[in-house]
């Protein structure tokens, strides 16, 4: 397939800048796979679909202040630092801007919110082919628990602001994220609050977390013309062994496993075609590109949000939607139409699909 298949036309109104004032108050657009079928509900309704002995698979990872401010103690030649995947403590690939001005072996310095050095410093290790650096920090045990103080909370390109407002802080994270280490949020899990969660499970629905660490490449544009030569990015992945235990009794007795979010659905259908269809626990690093044709081994349904035109993401969903290789990319082309015409809030911020 071509990754021009993919394309569709999104006035820009419809990009959502802000989260709605609470979390459950997005829309959900129901896509039956089965018949095409659309229906238009209000989120807090995906109770109404969902039944005793479903399994919802959620993804943990929290989103990570990981914008930094950066000196050069020589020049006093500024820096922006955009951490981007950790290799282990206190090492870590980033962007860095100037790029040019960051040569292997420079030290500088992390400045904090006075603008003033924080005692912690980064020397530069070496250069990948994409121009990203891998840093080393000096002057504490782990720089993420200096982040909440250093850091600022990086907002994906299409929210047009200078810096996060406060209210971002809180709502561009889940209300179940645990694990630090994402630089991107997995934004299906934003409409959910305790409450609903709570119902949910009260409903006889097992509710289950893995988690992947969402990288920058989830906003890179597929390049290549073809879908088949498009290489993807690698995100860190980890699953619980009661998790794993849970998805794979489920898919025993023939009951649901819904994933919530791309995310989710790239761990367990990664793990899943390592060990012969079937979850285990364990953590590694993922670089699986879902799109049309695909066959799911673990996934039944998808509770996820709307995406960019030519996205990896929107391929998944696609390849989610049907299985041949074009039904999918038409069923779900068509329910964005219909979103648009119905004016729904897309990407980060926006709303919701419950494809079943």
């Amino acid at each position: 397939m071509r990754t021009v298949d993919f394309d569709y036309s999104l006035p820009p109104e419809l990009i959502a800048q802000a989260p709605v004032q609470q979390r459950d108050q997005s829309r959900l657009l129901i896509l039956d796979r089965a018949s095409g079928a659309l229906s238009h509900k209000q989120f807090p309704q995906l109770l109404d679909y969902l039944r005793a002995g479903d399994v919802l698979v959620l993804n943990n990872s929290k989103v990570i202040p990981a914008r930094l401010r950066a000196r050069n103690p020589k020049t006093g030649g500024q820096f922006e630092i955009l951490l981007i995947e950790e290799n282990g403590t206190n090492d870590w690939w980033a962007m860095m801007r100037p790029g040019k001005r960051a040569r292997i072996g420079m030290e500088i310095q992390i400045l904090d919110a006075h603008k003033e050095p924080s005692g912690i410093s980064v020397v530069v290790q070496e250069v990948n082919s994409e121009g990203h650096r891998r840093l080393q920090f000096k002057g504490t045990d782990d720089i993420l628990n200096h982040l909440d103080a250093l850091g600022e909370l990086p907002l994906p390109p299409y929210i047009e602001r200078d810096k996060p407002q406060a209210e971002d802080l809180q709502r561009y994270q889940t209300v179940y994220a645990q694990a630090a280490g994402s630089v991107a949020a997995p934004t299906a899990g934003l409409h959910f609050t305790p409450e609903l969660l709570k119902q949910i499970s009260e409903h006889g629905v097992k509710v289950c977390y893995v988690t992947l660490h969402v990288g920058l490449g989830t906003f890179a544009p597929v390049k290549a013309e073809n879908l088949s030569e498009h290489i993807m990015h690698t995100e860190r992945f980890e699953v619980n062994e009661e998790t794993a235990q849970e998805i794979n009794l489920a898919k025993k007795e023939n009951r649901r496993v819904i994933a919530v979010g791309t995310t989710s659905v790239r761990v367990l259908e990664s793990v899943a075609e390592n060990h012969s269809g079937k979850m285990a626990g364990g953590s590694g690093r993922t670089n699986i590109f879902i799109f049309p044709p695909h066959e799911f081994k673990i996934v039944d349904a998808l509770v996820t949000n709307f995406h960019l035109p030519c996205s990896t993401l929107l391929m998944l969903v696609s390849a989610f939607a049907a299985p041949t290789e074009s039904r999918g990319r038409e069923m779900v082309l068509s329910a964005y139409a219909e979103a648009i015409r119905e004016r729904y809030r897309f990407f980060s911020y926006g709303d919701a699909m419950f494809i079943v």
